[in-house]
């Protein structure tokens, strides 16, 4: 498969040369994640027993969903307290809210993020396409980062 980008290409300047590099192609091929699992060149994992592969992707899974727990109770906790305390203030006469103002300015964010996310739908279907392709590639894995994510949630 032939690369996207064209070979570093050299400038000359008064006193010096320098070359230009392509540092997100760089990236995509020594990056360590693709050196442990494979990147359109095939899963890497298949070295590994299907026990082991189950259990990196349950371990890695239990961590995933233990902190996605702990983060959206701290999350909800900040954003209902905030909320709580906004309120309370609001009642009591120290703050006055302009709710006509929050609706506007809220639709036109609401209108922002449509547009960027129309903008950004290509990328986002290359993300869901590759991410989709190490799914199929490395099942066994996959499947035991689900587990382990349900498991890391619920305790």
């Amino acid at each position: 498969m032939a690369s996207r980008n064209p070979p570093p290409q050299e400038y000359e300047s008064d006193d010096d040369s320098y070359e230009v590099l392509d540092l997100t192609e760089y990236a995509r091929r020594h990056h360590w994640w693709n050196r442990v699992f494979g990147h359109r060149s095939g899963p890497m994992v298949e070295k590994y027993s299907v026990a082991t592969q189950i259990v990196m992707g349950g371990v890695t899974g239990w961590c995933a969903g233990f902190l996605f727990q702990k983060v959206g109770k701290l999350a909800a906790t900040a954003v209902g307290g905030g909320f709580l305390l906004l309120q309370i203030a609001s009642h009591s006469g120290y703050v006055q809210i302009d709710w006509k103002r929050v609706e506007k300015d809220v639709n036109k964010a609401k209108r922002q993020i449509k547009k960027r996310a129309n903008k950004a739908a290509p990328e986002i279907n290359n993300v869901i396409e590759e991410a989709t392709e190490f799914i199929k590639q490395n099942i066994v894995i996959s499947s035991g980062f689900v587990g382990g994510f349900l498991l890391g949630l619920a305790s």
